[in-house]
């Protein structure tokens, strides 16, 4: 790598550490408020997993549209577009609440699921230009910076909704009006900063480079790997940490502690990101994926066991399973980076994430039904179980394929 593409890397990494920090605080207000919004426009607390549903199809179809977008045309146009798109969500469920409209609700949060989905495709912004043994490192720094905006907006959550109530709107859209000024801010940002594209740059060295176009063959395995990684744990933690809210709400939770617990629960899925891609760096991919069955499967237990009214026990099984999904989300990027060359990279990358974002909604939209037809408990323990379908996969990625253990015997 030269010195100016080594400087390109470190100015594209700073540009998206910023957009990071506001579209973290445009995330943050789905998942801390968007379940108790709908349960309270539609008085249905079976219904109250809609809103993670909509927002991770939308955040599907986006992740999809900016995948085909950077292969085509880079990074900058697509990511820009993804945030301005949340903004505009955003601005439409607070126009829902306002009007009490149910029909414009499920519309407008599919909509602001593009700002979800643009804020996940922004890690790879970062990796696109980093040197081999950095990449889940640079993964970890865009992570990281999410942490500010993520942790700050359901801290806030009084201090919005009293802001909300003063101009004259519903208490739960102070989060969503922040989402829309951040949403907007980081699109901004990345339009304006974001040049030259790291990916297009990273696409032309390519070509001049043997080694990165032509990876062996059996790292395609590392795909469906790290593809496995982050849908299972997607699943385990939208479908916990989405009916979380409404079961502090059954417990007397005040709207407070909700977002305490929440901020508590992001920050673990964003802080510990540096560490973790350090690891991945030094240790590899596996261990840490271990790592992120094993923690889930904690956070399901604990969760299933606390009391409702154990604000302690809540938060721990929470901070547990943003721990988690930060150990598979990294070790999984890190897989489909390692496993992919500058010239299929993106639609690849775009292509996982609607798996992910998929798996994601379906597990938004079951979680209450599953809640409301079993327990909380029940949700909980299930979740954590379920991450332990980990490990035969990553079993299976360590056993040669069938092109390695022919190029063995052919050499002998």
């Amino acid at each position: 790598m030269t010195t100016d593409t080594y400087a390109l890397y470190r100015r594209s990494l700073a540009v998206v550490v910023v957009s990071q920090v506001f579209g973290g605080a445009g995330l943050a207000a789905g998942v801390t408020v968007g379940a108790l919004l709908a349960q309270d426009m539609l008085g249905r607390d079976d219904l109250a997993g809609l809103p993670a549903a909509l927002f991770t199809l939308g955040s599907a179809l986006t992740a999809f549209t900016i995948g085909r977008i950077t292969q085509r045309a880079g990074r900058r146009g697509g990511l820009a577009a993804g945030f301005a798109a949340g903004s505009l969500g955003a601005i439409g469920i607070v126009t829902a609440a306002v009007a009490d409209r149910p029909g414009l609700l499920f519309v407008s949060l599919f909509v602001y699921g593009a700002g979800t989905a643009t804020n996940l495709q922004a890690r790879y912004a970062g990796t696109d230009l980093a040197p081999p043994g950095q990449r889940a490192t640079a993964v970890s720094v865009a992570l990281v910076s999410t942490t500010a905006g993520a942790v700050g907006g359901p801290l806030s959550v009084d201090l919005l909704g009293e802001f909300a109530v003063s101009v004259g709107l519903p208490a739960l859209t102070g989060p969503f009006v922040l989402a829309a000024v951040a949403f907007g801010l980081a699109g901004l940002i990345l339009f304006v900063f974001l040049r030259p594209d790291p990916y297009l740059v990273a696409q032309r060295s390519a070509t001049t480079s043997a080694a990165e176009s032509a990876p062996p063959a059996g790292l395609r395995r590392g795909v469906v790997v790290g593809a496995t990684v982050m849908v299972l744990t997607q699943v385990a933690m939208v479908a916990i940490m989405t009916m979380t809210p409404v079961h502090m709400r059954h417990h007397h939770h005040g709207l407070g502690q909700v977002g305490f617990v929440i901020s508590l629960h992001i920050a673990a899925m964003f802080l510990p990101s540096l560490l973790t891609g350090r690891l991945v760096d030094r240790l590899g991919n596996l261990p840490v994926a271990v790592a992120a069955a094993v923690t889930l499967l904690a956070a399901g237990v604990v969760a299933a066991f606390s009391p409702g009214d154990s604000m302690t026990g809540l938060t721990l099984a929470l901070v547990l399973l943003g721990l988690g999904w930060n150990f598979g989300l990294i070790s999984g990027t890190a897989y489909i980076v390692d496993s992919t060359t500058p010239e299929t990279r993106a639609k690849t990358q775009g292509s996982v994430d609607v798996l992910i974002a998929l798996s994601g909604a379906g597990a938004g939209a079951s979680s209450a039904f599953i809640t409301d037809a079993t327990s909380f408990a029940a949700l909980s323990l299930g979740g954590g179980l379920l991450s332990l379908l980990l490990i035969p996969v990553l079993v299976w990625q360590r056993r040669p394929s069938q092109d390695e253990t022919a190029g063995a015997v052919s050499r002998r």
